[in-house]
């Protein structure tokens, strides 16, 4: 016994069995991004709320017991979902913002990079449109992390906004706040309607829009007129 022991213990120290763990762990990752990947797609076509976890593990080709040797539920999985765009966008505005470029052009590249989230993190933002709601509603204060990072975006827009207008970029005559939820709700709604492969792709949809918004629609004298 103390022979084929001491064998066992040799053969796990040989240098192949750190490659074996290795590729073993690698594995479990890969897998873990595939089943978050399918659960994402279920959520954004049914709802976080509608999907259960076995239709997750049907998806995935599994039973649901093995689903839970990766998460300990569906608010695990769509945790990750969200987590995963929201560090994304924030890094991304934080790089725009101390480019050290003026805000026009900070803004610019902010819309640039909401619109560029649409393919990426599809699943994401139609969760987040659809299931907010219902997500800040469950108990434990769980999702407590998406306000907080809709404050920091927001406070990311507003400022830039605000320093447009102290520059002489942007009109002083329209409300910071009011502005930049209009851009945010004008880019997170694309969701519903733009799709991979049609006439615009995420970057020419940005410059649409950064055309529009700071060139405008109409023409000649800026004066608001009521029809």
């Amino acid at each position: 016994m103390s022979q084929r022991k001491a064998s066992a213990a040799t053969a796990v120290k040989r240098p192949g069995g750190g490659k074996r763990a290795g590729g073993s762990a690698s594995a479990a990752s890969e897998r873990r991004e595939h089943l978050v990947r399918l659960a994402a797609e279920l959520f954004a076509r049914k709802g976080f709320q509608a999907t259960t976890v076995r239709e997750i593990a049907e998806e995935a080709g599994i039973l649901s017991g093995s689903l839970y040797h990766h998460f300990d539920s569906k608010e695990s999985i769509v945790d990750e979902v969200l987590r995963t765009f929201l560090e994304d966008l924030v890094a991304r505005y934080r790089v725009a913002i101390q480019s050290g470029s003026d805000a026009r052009t900070v803004l610019a590249e902010m819309v640039r990079i909401g619109f560029s989230t649409l393919e990426p993190h599809r699943a994401a933002v139609t969760v987040m449109q659809n299931d907010w709601n219902y997500l800040r509603s469950l108990p434990d204060n769980r999702f407590d992390y998406l306000v907080k990072a809709e404050d920091e975006v927001e406070r990311m827009w507003i400022e830039q906004i605000k320093r447009g207008q102290a520059a002489g970029q942007f009109r002083g005559d329209v409300d910071p706040k009011l502005t930049y939820r209009m851009i945010r709700d004008t880019i997170w709604v694309a969701v519903r309607w733009f799709r991979p492969g049609g006439r615009l792709n995420p970057a020419g949809l940005a410059e649409h829009y950064v055309k529009v918004l700071f060139d405008g629609l109409g023409i000649g004298d800026r004066v608001s007129q009521q029809v």
